[in-house]
């Protein structure tokens, strides 16, 4: 087993993530910066995949599997109390962006595998999107994730060069740190400059 039950993650994990991002300036567009927030999220996802792998190895049983999701989703999806308006909403970007990874991991460890291409399942998020369909986009990116752990297909960052900046660009580009997670499930180690 990688971690003790409800070790997966931890709030104090996340918490030295959210002190280190309030103590730094933060610039999106800053080669730095962008490296800190993807490695923020590539940690989430990283728990998540040795949660769902710990699940497929028969360490975990399904209503263990989804107890310690919901733990890691509950750290991670808490409002985040910053005085820098500019950075919460740069990690509300964040927590945007690995909402799909949860509800993808909570339908593949359910027994739900989609069966339509990955790119199929993106384009059909983004129409939805486009009809204010939120919930229905959501939907047809965490099928998408299904697939990505079922490991039946790999994203293609292609399908994202199509995409409008949105909801469902977020939620790809979470679903592409699941990606590298589940292929390379390295710790980001949080020091790391």
């Amino acid at each position: 087993m990688s971690a003790p039950p409800g070790e997966y993650y931890t709030d104090e994990r996340w918490q030295n993530w959210i002190e280190r991002i309030d103590a730094e300036d933060i610039d999106p567009e800053d080669e730095d910066s962008a490296r800190l927030l993807l490695n923020l999220q590539d940690d989430a996802a990283i728990a998540v995949a040795k949660i769902v792998t710990d699940y497929e190895d028969g360490e975990l049983q399904e209503d263990e599997t989804l107890e310690e999701l919901a733990k890691v989703r509950e750290i991670v999806l808490e409002e985040v109390e910053m005085d820098d308006e500019e950075k919460v909403m740069v990690v509300d970007g964040v927590q945007t962006s690995l909402v799909c990874v949860f509800y993808a991991a909570e339908e593949y460890v359910a027994g739900e595998v989609a069966e339509a291409p990955i790119a199929d399942l993106i384009g059909a998020a983004s129409d939805a999107e486009e009809n204010d369909d939120v919930d229905a986009a959501l939907g047809y990116c965490a099928k998408a994730g299904t697939r990505i752990f079922a490991d039946e297909e790999e994203l293609s960052m292609d399908v994202v060069d199509d995409l409008e900046f949105g909801l469902v660009a977020e939620w790809v580009n979470g679903l592409d740190s699941l990606q590298t997670a589940l292929s390379d499930p390295e710790v980001v180690e949080e020091d790391d400059n």
